[in-house]
């Protein structure tokens, strides 16, 4: 289900460009997708909160915040 969004969120997480911090609450967020036992609207929702907070970082690179905008484009899109 959340296949290409795990995809997307793990390439970003393994760019060196991208600050650690960032890196890490990615990796989190993929490990949220992941977890059978949440509910898929709790798991969007869980996603996306950590996905603003990500892009409003100022260390992250633009890049890689247009890439967080469209992944939490794609789960708003998932969660209808």
């Amino acid at each position: 289900m959340f296949d290409k969004i795990t995809e997307m969120l793990k390439q970003v997480s393994e760019d060196r460009t991208v600050p650690r911090n960032i890196r890490t609450k990615l990796e989190e967020c993929v490990k949220v997708l992941s977890d059978d036992k949440m509910a898929k609207e709790i798991k969007i929702n869980t996603v996306i909160s950590s996905l603003d907070e990500v892009a409003n970082d100022p260390n992250i690179p633009m890049y890689a915040r247009t890439q967080i905008w469209n992944l939490v484009s794609a789960l708003e899109a998932e969660n209808k």
